[in-house]
């Protein structure tokens, strides 16, 4: 009896001990936990945490149990390890998930599909021992030519804000802290180091915070990365007025202002405006890099020592950073261990792939292919070129990488005969090659179908970065013109094969007006990871029905857009203004009639889809809008309709609509539902900046729901107080 007592006993007490350990702590628990060590660590302990002691990690102290805090680049997969000071485990495997890239994320507008990305991420980011994954990235996409445009998600600030919060707690969840960047306004690549961006209050508060207002406010994010740029004459990783005023006294931020890798100038407007850790590199630097040396780094020792500086704002960073180890269970609790490469995020990336992918043109039933297919011609050297260890900090070693044709081969399987030519090749510069066109244009007069897979490359490797990457970090496009002779092999392929299907792969739209009008169907694939391959075979022989909306507008060519149009790109050297304003993206073509050639949230589907039974009611501050929606076809399907709003009677300008609510539904053949979005009176809001507030004018609104920004099917009205 005595030994079954002793043994109840100790498994009551296993029991509380690991309810204790997975208990959330309060912050009131981790304030004093913080507290305590900071009272017990010497000044130098204090600043070794700032600032970087490697390439991806900051100073711990051993001694009081304070580990390493270490980081990893993302967005869309764990990076490979490297850095000349990096010593990698022999067990330790750096070849992951290969997750599509942000912006067919923010194609599939399912923010359910948000969470399990950063789910994978989390996991994979735990399980390779990772502190920080450095994403998601938010910021807007105001030009096409943005090398970065791939990372990034939309020009609509709330589909980024849908998409970015259920990213963010996907990571959070699995114990590792997600990094919202880059705060703020980097949108551009060229030049970023030194351009200072001009916007208006209005701009500011209405387009380019409100992804990150959510990051913080909703999603609860831990960390935030500062951008390279300045704003508004003062570097963004320093910024008070970005990050003293709005981001921490504001919205009440907690974590933890990461500056991106060397984006720090000033050890004094580093410390008095907000950084709290001062991140760098050595990459590739010979002789290696003095860490001390950073600006938040031994100055600072001499400053505080000197009286120059006071001591509480260094525990101000330190107790943040401390915050962020408690929270997710860095020093005295249980972290989730997290998985690597299983079947399972395998299968998030195909799914995400699958709703992502966008169906731009589909003339003539072009797709999806039938079962009397029995030849094609797959022309294109993206058809074979992996993508995943391109695009410079996001590159990822992945696992495996299904490339377009390796799909398409396993999806035809062995009743349809695939012949590949490579069609033009890549190299800066180059222009296209007679021979090669001529041997695509042979294959495709031959075949029953041909399938030109080209579009943009983010570099293979990283060596091929600087060289033949358009879509990568430190670099833009030079304009929109597709490169490499594409163009011209489209349109021989085009007259030898009027049956052809041009699948594009990068992160935003080409000039298509060479070709377009005679090309029967265009695919938008993005960079769809590590399954895409197999993810378009699907779309293209029928076996998904694809449902993948376009998260930003795809102008017909680059002078058409807002950014260079109405405001500067790239700017002077020394100053870009944003005077293209509010109107970004699809404000600006439907407020000023510019007709895009692929709109905001435009997306075919191999079925069709009929709305009605519009209704709107408005009590309590809240505006209930419900209509229904029909599949009106013989395949199961997904519509995202979309709800837009516009002020009838202006005080100040406003874009003729503007996005406030969207939903993602799945329909069986003949299947009717119920879509029902609430709106709240911020929906109705803006920010007037003669007032420096946001405000609600009273009158009527319409509310315009649509399949895309065009593509309008229901309007109705509404009065708000």
């Amino acid at each position: 009896m005595k030994v079954v007592l002793l043994l109840l006993t100790l498994l009551s007490c296993s029991i509380l001990c690991c309810q204790a350990q997975h208990h959330p702590q309060t912050d009131k628990e981790i304030a004093v936990k913080v507290d305590k060590l900071i009272r017990q660590m010497t000044l130098e302990e204090k600043v070794g945490m700032i600032h970087g002691n490697s390439l991806f990690t900051s100073a711990g102290v051993k001694r009081l149990g304070i580990p390493d805090f270490v980081m990893s680049d993302g967005p869309h997969g764990v990076r490979l390890e490297h850095g000349p000071n990096y010593v990698r485990p022999k067990d330790l495997k750096d070849a992951g998930t290969y997750l599509p890239t942000g912006v067919c994320l923010a194609a599939t507008w399912n923010p359910a599909l948000g969470y399990q990305f950063g789910a994978v991420l989390g996991s994979e980011a735990s399980y390779r021992g990772k502190d920080v994954i450095l994403g998601p990235g938010i910021n807007i996409i105001r030009t096409a030519l943005n090398g970065r445009n791939f990372e990034y998600q939309s020009e609509d600030p709330f589909l980024i804000a849908k998409m970015a919060v259920g990213y963010i707690k996907g990571v959070q969840d699995q114990g590792v802290s997600a990094c919202v960047k880059h705060f703020m306004a980097n949108n551009q690549e060229l030049l970023r180091t030194s351009i200072d961006v001009q916007m208006s209050d209005r701009a500011l508060n209405e387009i380019y915070l409100p992804g990150f207002k959510a990051a913080v406010t909703i999603g609860k994010v831990n960390t935030l990365m500062g951008s390279y740029n300045k704003f508004r004459g003062q570097w963004a990783t320093q910024n008070d007025y970005l990050i003293n005023q709005i981001l921490k006294k504001d919205w009440g931020f907690k974590g933890i202002v990461i500056s991106d890798w060397g984006a720090v100038h000033s050890t004094d407007q580093a410390l008095w405006n907000g950084t709290d850790l001062e991140m760098g590199t050595d990459l590739g630097m010979r002789p290696r890099v003095d860490y001390g040396k950073f600006y938040m780094g031994d100055t600072v020792i001499h400053l505080v020592k000197a009286g120059k500086m006071p001591e509480y704002l260094i525990n101000e960073k330190v107790r943040r950073i401390l915050y962020v180890m408690f929270k997710t269970n860095m020093i005295d609790g249980h972290r989730k261990p997290g998985e690597y490469n299983t079947k399972s995020h395998q299968q998030t990336a195909l799914k995400i792939a699958e709703e992502g992918i966008v169906l731009l043109k589909n003339q003539h039933q072009t797709l999806p292919l039938t079962a009397g297919t029995k030849s094609i011609a797959v022309i294109g050297y993206n058809a074979t070129r992996p993508q995943a260890l391109g695009g410079g900090s996001s590159q990822v070693k992945a696992f495996y990488e299904v490339t377009p044709l390796e799909g398409l081969k396993n999806v035809a399987g062995t009743n349809v005969q695939i012949t590949y030519t490579q069609g033009y090749k890549i190299e800066r510069g180059g222009v296209s090659d007679a021979k090669m066109i001529e041997e695509a244009v042979q294959a495709a007069s031959k075949a029953d179908v041909a399938i030109i897979v080209g579009g943009w490359t983010h570099g293979y490797n990283y060596a091929e970065w600087k060289d033949n990457a358009y879509d990568a970090e430190d670099t833009d496009k030079p304009d929109m013109l597709m490169p490499f002779g594409q163009d011209e092999l489209i349109r021989a392929v085009v007259k030898a094969n009027p049956k052809t299907v041009v699948v594009l792969l990068g992160g935003g739209p080409v000039d298509m007006t060479q070709w377009i009008d005679n090309t029967p169907a265009v695919i938008q694939a993005w960079y769809p990871g590590m399954e895409g391959g197999n993810a378009l075979a699907k779309i293209i022989f029928g076996q998904v029905n694809p449902s993948g909306k376009l998260p930003m507008s795809f102008p017909k060519k680059l002078e058409d857009e807002p950014a260079h149009k109405l405001g500067e790109y790239p700017g002077n050297g020394v100053t870009v203004n944003y005077n293209d304003d509010i109107y970004v993206g699809y404000r600006f073509y439907d407020t000023f009639n510019v007709a895009p050639q692929f709109a905001f949230g435009h997306g075919l589907s191999y079925t069709t889809f009929k709305y009605g039974n519009l209704r709107i009611s408005a009590n309590s501050g809240k505006t209930v809008i419900s209509f229904k929606i029909k599949n009106t076809g013989t395949i199961a399907g997904a519509e995202t309709a979309q709800l837009y709003i516009k002020q009838e009677k202006l005080n100040l300008p406003r874009p003729e609509k503007e996005l406030k609510g969207f939903a993602k539904l799945f329909l069986k053949a003949g299947e009717e539902k119920t879509a029902t979005l609430t709106l709240d009176k911020d929906a109705f809001q803006y920010f007037n900046d003669l007032k420096g507030q946001w405000v609600s004018d009273a009158g009527f609104f319409d509310m315009i729901i649509g399949s895309s920004s065009k593509d309008i099917r229901l309007t109705g009205r509404v009065f708000h107080q």
